[in-house]
């Protein structure tokens, strides 16, 4: 099934996507959309993890599947990355009236 699709086709959509990711982050100025930003630069880790995974050359057997679980670990740190992050930006919105991150550049109101 995927050793039908040569590893590096993976390789370079993972490379595209973390750039998109990174240009994304540098680039936009609303705080939902750097981290969405963030979670596309998650997800091209998460190729990758998988990608290795899957093209390794392991005897069968050698035990649990180590990229999956390094993804799921991702995963599960991008959800908690989620819920603070909107947490904090839905604080910062109540406080400044704005989803603008330049706008976030001091602690006081």
């Amino acid at each position: 099934m995927a050793s039908d699709i040569p590893l590096n086709w993976f390789l370079y959509f993972a490379a595209a996507s973390f750039s998109i990711g990174l240009v994304g982050v540098l680039v936009r100025r609303n705080a939902i959309a750097v981290l969405m930003a963030i979670e596309i630069m998650l997800n091209a880790a998460n190729v990758n993890l998988v990608a290795f995974w899957r093209y390794r050359n392991a005897p069968p057997g050698a035990g649990p599947l180590p990229g999956v679980i390094l993804a799921l670990f991702v995963i599960t740190v991008a959800a908690a990355e989620v819920a603070v992050g909107i947490g904090m930006i839905l604080l910062c919105y109540r406080r400044w009236r704005a989803a603008d991150v330049d706008r976030y550049d001091s602690m006081s109101g």
